[in-house]
């Protein structure tokens, strides 16, 4: 078992930057993550919104593990989304690049109501046409477990 972080070195995180960058969501990428939902491709070259689950992490170049080392998780199990806010003010259309970025809003050390600590981390993920119009933004908040596996 891990030991907890020191509580600083949580709440340092916030404000924490990813590198950012671009990313393009090429048609095909498109169509097997809209038929991995079920769904139908959809008009006009729009992306299904599934994409928002990777599409803005893969952007801001990091990655999922990246963000479970930052949070100082004890093991891939010891993570709990706690929510994903998608707010999509503009279709999302293939082929076009985004311009994306990524940062950690808040790092707080909380106990649940049965006593037990974790760490809350609340991610943001913003994207923005080359004419830098956002076009979507994620905010998500993860609880990153602590000695309870």
């Amino acid at each position: 078992m891990k030991a907890m972080p020191p509580l600083e070195e949580i709440t340092a995180l916030a404000g924490h930057q990813f590198p950012g960058g671009r990313y393009k969501i090429e048609h095909w990428e498109n169509y097997l993550l809209t038929g991995c939902t079920g769904g139908e491709v959809l008009p006009n070259n729009m992306v299904h919104p599934v994409a928002m689950f990777h599409v803005p992490i893969r952007g801001a170049n990091t990655s999922i593990a990246e963000m479970f080392e930052l949070g100082q998780a004890e093991s891939d199990l010891s993570i709990i989304p706690e929510y994903y806010d998608w707010e999509m003010f503009e279709p999302l259309i293939e082929e076009v690049t985004y311009d994306i970025t990524g940062k950690i809003v808040t790092a707080e050390r909380r106990q649940n109501d049965l006593g037990q600590t974790y760490d809350w981390l609340q991610f943001c993920f913003e994207m923005r046409t080359p004419d830098n119009t956002l076009s979507a933004r994620v905010t998500m908040a993860w609880q990153f477990t602590r000695n309870l596996l």
